[in-house]
């Protein structure tokens, strides 16, 4: 029979696993890989992913309670479907949460906090200052970094509830960006935008970052509305 640490160590890394199958499942649902409504196969996710049964439904399962997959009684899994009424109620509440954990952090948010604001702007404005063809061959290392200084900006927030909350909604916002950016033109004013946020914020001036902020992801909603129904059928 095998040791208390064996047995242990084999869970660990059974969850590593599985935290690793729901990281790469859930990038790929966010990105595109697997379309708006498609069946997520066993047999398919196995030779996508290398992984057994039992991890992939766990994965699938966690998903599910996030909102990006959906089970349907008797015909399995599929990815969640995409519409536009559906991305108005999540940018609402997206832009609602945003904002006020954008303000709580400019208010709490310590010396830890304004270095790592500073140095996530950075690593985003090196990127959106470069040439149009360059910035499109970087997309992927600008998605990255545009999180990274998202998340700085909200960094200072105590509340952790507003942060988990925040994060979900913010996935599927992502996903809507994603999906729309094969169709719509590169915009020039983000690196603008992100630096007045970045000003306001340092400056301590909370109410003017949200509005910022707000004023910010509204435009993204409704550009990314403007080009929804070349990537969504029931737009």
């Amino acid at each position: 029979m095998a040791s208390a640490t064996a047995r242990r160590k084999a869970a660990d890394g059974g969850g590593l696993i599985s935290q690793d199958v729901v990281a790469r499942l859930k990038g790929d649902i966010l990105d595109g890989r697997f379309a708006p409504g498609s069946k997520l196969g066993t047999a398919m996710l196995q030779a996508a992913y290398a992984a057994s049964v039992g991890t992939l439904r766990e994965a699938l399962f966690h998903l599910r309670s996030e909102g990006l997959v959906e089970m349907e009684a008797g015909r399995g899994f599929r990815v969640a479907p995409v519409s536009a009424e559906d991305l108005r109620d999540v940018s609402a509440l997206y832009v609602e949460m945003e904002e006020r954990t954008a303000v709580e952090s400019v208010r709490h948010g310590d010396e830890e906090w304004e270095t790592g604001l500073v140095a996530a702007f950075h690593r985003l404005a090196r990127i959106e200052a470069l040439p149009r063809e360059e910035r499109i061959r970087r997309s992927s290392e600008w998605l990255v970094c545009h999180r990274e200084f998202h998340l700085a900006l909200v960094a200072g927030c105590r509340s952790r509830w507003m942060l988990r909350v925040r994060a979900q909604l913010f996935d599927h916002m992502e996903r809507y960006r994603l999906l729309s950016q094969k169709h719509r033109p590169l915009s020039m004013t983000k690196r603008r935008e992100h630096a007045l946020i970045r000003d306001a914020a340092l400056a301590r001036r909370a109410e003017d970052t949200g509005a910022l902020l707000r004023a910010h992801l509204e435009e993204t909603t409704e550009t990314v509305l403007r080009h929804a129904p070349q990537f969504m059928p029931t737009a």
